[in-house]
């Protein structure tokens, strides 16, 4: 295992889609080669941008067995892996292999609206169940729920429990976690417009959305190995106004239509999700044509 490794530019890989809507598997290939080729530094598999919600278990599990064997251990992978019951996701970690898994990210319960204390138990749990560690996932704008500084903090001391993906857009709380958390336990901004921000404020790296397009333009923002601050910033602005375009209609349909410009997969999503608006689609268009 290798989750010390995981800092830096964190791709949070789409799943490709065929016309008849199954995946596709040779877009998937050229999208990992893709990134890693151009220094990725890790992959998320089966996270929110994933579509996850919308594959079945047997096609979760033909996505990261593909993944990884494309990836060919060239960088560490994160398994993206979350739902609403504790007990259920506990009884689940027995459906996958995790030879090639060096950490789990695990998204706050939705729906339910657990307080505090339940989002606690509820990791804890998680954690001394799961066969590899954990990174937390704060994302309220989807879950509902927003976990705390202080819950992320207890849990922070957890040995299974290695950092949170931070996607709050709550500029205080993300700068009290990084001020605050305990060592090795690392912090990765969720929100790629902010990872400028969030990197020089102490932030591991992101979880990001763009990287599956742009990895190189990531990476020069968010690993922090080689980091240039000015560099840094001018890339940071010079794609400010075209990720703001790809997130206009929503993730992944936004990252999907850039891809599918780039000649690296189908624009094509699976319902209720549907491709972007011809109004987003011309602002994408132009935004990448400037870049």
């Amino acid at each position: 295992m290798r989750y010390e490794q995981i800092s830096g530019n964190g791709v949070a890989l789409v799943t490709p889609f065929n016309e008849d809507l199954s995946i596709d598997f040779d877009s998937l290939s050229r999208i990992v080669n893709h990134v890693i080729t151009a220094g990725a530094d890790f992959l998320v598999v089966l996270g929110t941008t994933g579509e996850t919600a919308l594959l079945t278990l047997k096609e979760r599990l033909a996505v990261i067995a593909f993944v990884k064997e494309v990836a060919a251990n060239r960088v560490p992978i994160v398994l993206g892996y979350g739902g609403i019951s504790t007990a259920e996701l506990i009884e689940g970690f027995e459906n996958y292999d995790y030879n090639g898994i060096d950490a789990l990210l695990t998204v706050t319960p939705y729906y339910v609206k657990p307080t505090q204390k339940g989002l606690y138990e509820h990791y804890t749990a998680l954690a001394a169940a799961a066969p590899r560690p954990i990174i937390l996932y704060n994302v309220p704008g989807r879950t509902g729920i927003n976990m705390e500084p202080a819950t992320t903090l207890s849990l922070a001391k957890n040995p299974n429990i290695i950092g949170i993906k931070e996607a709050s857009g709550k500029l205080f709380q993300i700068e009290e976690i990084i001020y605050r958390r305990p060592a090795g336990f690392k912090l990765y901004s969720g929100d790629d417009a902010l990872t400028f921000h969030l990197v020089n404020a102490g932030a591991d790296g992101v979880i990001s959305v763009m990287a599956n397009a742009l990895p190189k333009e990531v990476c020069c923002i968010a690993d922090t190995k080689v980091i240039d601050i000015d560099e840094a910033k001018d890339t940071h602005l010079k794609l400010k106004l075209l990720t703001k375009a790809v997130f206009a209609d929503g993730n992944p349909c936004g990252i999907k239509y850039l891809l599918s410009k780039m000649g690296l997969c189908k624009n094509i999503l699976r319902l209720p999700l549907v491709p972007v608006s011809e109004e987003v689609a011309q602002t994408i268009d132009a935004e990448y044509a400037a870049l």
